[in-house]
């Protein structure tokens, strides 16, 4: 059954979230996040995201941010799953689908909820047990905006690649 049209405000924040097909796992080393960061870095400078917060997590993603046109959310996001679909789907000779159906998006107020939802996606691999700390985490936002340490989404724009 088809799904309605997404519900799009002007200035508005979201919390994005996109899961693998099946939950399996879209990340296997540290070649495919950086891959997923440099996909990222494009599609949000081509549409216009402003990216506030993330975290990659072995079978699912977490961005929060602000398309400057709501219109270019879809185009963002469908641009930043099919490269990364087409990347992974060659490199681990796959074919088909690798997401789990559209992608997810809740709008965010942009007052502490932003904060607090923030701190929630960055804690993922926390609770998740994969670090005892969120700023262990490599595939997060939280390095560099909490512990003010450069990530490799930042060392991507440095380069300008």
């Amino acid at each position: 059954m088809p799904t309605g049209p997404r519900l799009l405000i002007k200035n508005a924040c979201y919390h994005i979230t996109i899961r693998g097909n099946q939950r399996q796992q879209v990340f296997f080393d540290e070649n495919d996040y950086k891959r997923y960061l440099i996909f990222l870095r494009r599609f949000k400078r081509k549409f216009g995201f402003l990216l506030y917060g993330y975290c990659l997590m072995p079978n699912h993603i977490h961005l929060i941010g602000e398309p400057r046109l709501s219109a270019n959310m879809a185009k963002f996001m469908q641009g930043l799953s099919r490269a990364y679909t087409a990347y992974f789907n060659k490199r681990y000779q796959k074919v088909g689908h690798l997401w789990q159906g559209r992608f997810k998006s809740k709008v965010i107020v942009k007052d502490n909820y932003l904060i607090d939802c923030t701190h929630y996606v960055e804690l993922n691999p926390v609770r998740a047990k994969l670090v005892n700390s969120a700023g262990e985490y490599r595939w997060s936002s939280c390095q560099e905006r909490v512990l003010a340490k450069s990530s490799f989404i930042w060392l991507l724009d440095q380069l300008q690649i």
